[in-house]
């Protein structure tokens, strides 16, 4: 089918045009979009995108190969793309992908995602993805000499290259203190202090294999870092939820008792909560988890403590290896608030990175090597002391040899006493 306008010779795409009959918005939709109203670039690029999909839709194969390119002085960042069929489809033969790294927060103006458009529109096949799996700004489909020339231009907006292969990945980082009033450490300084300090790690790939940093502000974890993320650092406080009894009221007396009991009191993991017979709330803040369920029920009425700081847990990922991980708690708080608490959090980075590119098999995330070895070894071997938040499910039997625990009271109180010598001296 030729179009009118442009002259081009439409792929007909039957099996692509069923995806857009569904109630959701289709990506089909979106890439016909680009075909049709894009440069005269953009539409040749898009048409042999389509007819090729439509093909391995057909074959029920994929048609691309990876490769090696990046830019100039980089080892990562591009992720290359090479049609296996190119002699049917030209215009697509290339289609590499620019992973950038957006800014901590995912903050731009719209004079910005112009000019990102524009420079994409100029280089590439305009479709960009906000944002990948790892919080990359996805640029894709460009061809192999339009890749350094893209970044350039890229570059001079202020933007960098994230991070592609057996690297540090791009870090993410929730909008935070910027409009959420639940949050409880400084994620934007937190995440641009770790990527400073590890950029050599993201551009030149030479661990065994990823390792992310996440961020969120508080326990609702909204970049996902817990189950996502190498090295996951997660606000908290440890003093008491702070409670406006008069708030509650309000709310009970415009939800009513059963539905507050309903959706707070008994949705509490630990039974931590109980709501009084003069509407007033009572809080086992010992009990307390953090979850965040009754704060984000009763926004008005509840709200994080003031003693904040963050929770660091290790080895979160999808499946690979082995299956998927959560993080493991293994720094239950640290106050995230002086100069001197930013460094302690990029040294224990250090630590872990040091620890995972040592120790850690060929593409092996931390989670599994942390799996293979054993906890223990691992708090050991970055300097971390044990506690029972690390445990990740209480023994099945209560039965504990008791044999030299005298033995190891002693020495656990002499290591004490000289720690408190030194913080003295």
């Amino acid at each position: 089918m030729k179009d009118d306008q442009t002259g081009q010779t439409k792929h007909a795409t039957p099996m692509l045009d069923e995806l857009e009959g569904g109630k959701w918005p289709s990506f089909v939709t979106g890439l016909k979009r680009l075909r049709d109203e894009g440069t005269e670039s953009n539409q040749a690029i898009m048409n042999d995108l389509l007819g090729q999909l439509e093909h391995s839709y057909e074959e029920k194969l994929g048609f691309w190969k990876g490769g090696a390119i990046s830019v100039m002085g980089y080892g990562g960042g591009v992720i290359p793309r090479f049609s296996e069929v190119a002699a049917k489809y030209p215009a697509s033969k290339e289609f590499h992908t620019l992973r950038v790294m957006p800014p901590a927060g995912f903050h731009y103006s719209t004079d910005l995602l112009r000019q990102m458009a524009d420079i994409w529109e100029k280089h590439g096949s305009g479709l960009i993805a906000f944002h990948g799996q790892s919080g990359d700004i996805m640029f894709q489909g460009c061809s192999s000499e339009a890749v350094q020339p893209a970044f350039d231009e890229l570059n001079e907006l202020g933007f960098d290259l994230g991070g592609a292969g057996p690297a540090l990945r791009t870090a993410m980082s929730c909008v935070g203190h910027a409009r959420c009033e639940q949050s409880c450490f400084d994620e934007v300084r937190a995440h641009r202090t770790m990527i400073n300090a590890f950029l050599d790690e993201m551009h030149r790939p030479s661990l065994p294999y990823k390792f992310k940093f996440k961020f969120s502000g508080c326990g609702n974890d909204c970049v996902n870092a817990i189950h996502r993320a190498d090295f996951a650092v997660i606000g908290t406080w440890r003093d008491d939820i702070k409670i406006d009894q008069e708030k509650v009221k309000e709310h009970v007396a415009k939800v009513g008792r059963k539905y507050t009991i309903d959706t707070v009191v008994s949705m509490c993991p630990t039974r931590a909560i109980s709501l009084n017979d003069d509407d007033t709330l009572e809080i086992d803040n010992q009990s307390c988890v953090r979850c965040m369920h009754c704060i984000n029920v009763m926004t008005k009425a509840l709200s994080p403590g003031d003693d904040k700081g963050v929770s660091i847990l290790i080895g979160g990922k999808r499946s690979l290896k082995v299956g998927d991980l959560m993080g493991t708690m293994i720094v239950p708080f640290m106050k995230l608030e002086s100069d001197e608490d930013f460094e302690r959090l990029e040294e224990f980075g250090e630590t872990v990175i040091e620890f995972f590119a040592d120790n850690a098999l060929e593409h092996e995330r931390i989670g599994e090597t942390i799996d293979r070895i054993g906890l223990p070894a691992f708090i050991e071997a970055v300097g971390i002391e044990p506690d029972p938040n690390m445990v990740n499910h209480p023994r099945t039997s209560s039965y504990v040899r008791t044999d030299d625990f005298d033995e190891e009271a002693e020495k656990w109180f002499a290591r004490k006493a000289a720690e408190a010598q030194i913080s003295a001296e």
